[in-house]
């Protein structure tokens, strides 16, 4: 099959031919239709400037199933689905405890990179499946638990972004923080994910919704995802700013992954509010001033909207289909696999909320 392969900070993504096993046991073969270009995908280009083995990135994905291993039961060949990046095994202390998206064995040991029958190869090399999903390419072989059925009628392409960006965003409002009704939120960082926490936030009632950006188009799109107020990061000091928008704000959300940032949204945040960081921050470090901890501020992580996927990404795909969300603004682009590396720039340049890459172009 044909795969997008990243081999260094310093190279080109090229796209070639790999080869990928059959399914085992409670693997899922797919064929995808789409997948979308992420900031996690950077996040992880970045920690591997120099990687071990090449690399197949992407991970918002959904497609159809084209064959399944002899022990799968909750799909068949045919069926429509939605990659989650996060699959969980159900038996660890994790999942036993109801955060599956925290699970500590996600994927089977012997079949991923370092194992002895990894999925992936080209010329008895093996291949990395990046953010645990390998999405840039025709297809994915993946544990079942990973693979979420969805209705035959949902548009693939678009629905794909539910699989990591939106599921991610409107996950951190609702499950992570539990934003109430007549509650203010300030969301700062309102790209792919942001806007999902601002259409979240609008889900769940919030009073005002305060987007804070340095991007002007960024800020014309939150408000179209359910932004009340707009502030322009640039332009003097935000936090300030968003104080005199809302005195007692109740909820700030970070998604972008910054100390300063995240340093900002903790300030926010009236006593007793909270703020949530959603941005991937690999190898920073925030200051925080501990006294404000005796106001019951509260500082909280949110990894993949701390969702159930198999049953939220379905609930997600039945409010687009009616809706009550909104996927289409999202798409900024729709380009073929061998054009990634200009999906990649347009997404640093700020220029889009979501590339997706089309595997039928």
């Amino acid at each position: 099959m044909k795969a997008a392969l990243y081999r260094g900070s310093d190279k080109p993504i090229v796209v070639e031919e790999i080869e990928i096993d059959a399914p085992e046991g409670s693997e899922v073969l797919v064929d995808l239709n789409a997948c979308g270009v992420c900031h996690s995908d950077l996040h992880v280009m970045g920690m591997m400037a120099q990687p071990p083995v090449p690399m197949v990135l992407g991970h918002e994905a959904a497609g159809v199933v084209r064959a399944v291993g002899k022990d799968v039961t909750s799909v068949a060949a045919g069926d429509h689905v939605i990659v989650a990046f996060r699959g969980a095994c159900g038996k660890c202390f994790y999942c036993v405890k109801g955060m599956r998206q925290l699970c500590a064995n996600a994927d089977l040991p012997d079949r991923q990179v370092t194992g002895p029958r990894p999925r992936l190869k080209q010329n008895g090399v093996p291949i990395v499946q990046g953010v645990s999903v390998g999405g840039w390419a025709h297809q994915v072989l993946l544990p079942e638990t990973s693979m979420v059925k969805i209705r035959k009628d949902a548009p693939l392409d678009k629905v794909s972004l539910i699989g990591c960006g939106v599921m991610t965003g409107i996950g951190a409002a609702i499950h992570t923080a539990k934003v109430e009704p007549g509650s203010d939120v300030a969301v700062i960082g309102c790209g792919g994910v942001g806007l999902n926490v601002i259409q979240g936030a609008r889900l769940a009632g919030a009073h005002r919704i305060i987007a804070v950006d340095l991007l002007p188009n960024k800020l014309e799109m939150a408000r179209e995802f359910g932004a009340t107020h707009c502030v322009a990061a640039g332009e003097g000091d935000p936090v300030a700013k968003v104080k005199e928008i809302s005195p007692y704000l109740d909820y700030a959300f970070e998604v972008i992954g910054l100390p300063v940032t995240a340093q900002q949204a903790f300030a926010m945040i009236r006593p007793g509010g909270t703020a949530v960081v959603v941005g991937v921050g690999f190898g920073r470090v925030a200051e925080i001033p501990l006294g404000d901890f005796l106001q019951e501020k509260r500082l909280v992580g949110s990894f993949y909207g701390s969702s159930q996927v198999h049953v939220d990404i379905p609930r997600l795909v039945d409010l687009y289909m009616e809706g009550k969300i909104q996927l289409d603004p999202l798409v900024s682009q729709v380009r073929p696999l061998s054009e990634v590396n200009e999906a990649l720039k347009a997404m640093k340049a700020g220029e889009v909320a979501r590339t997706l890459l089309s595997m039928s172009l």
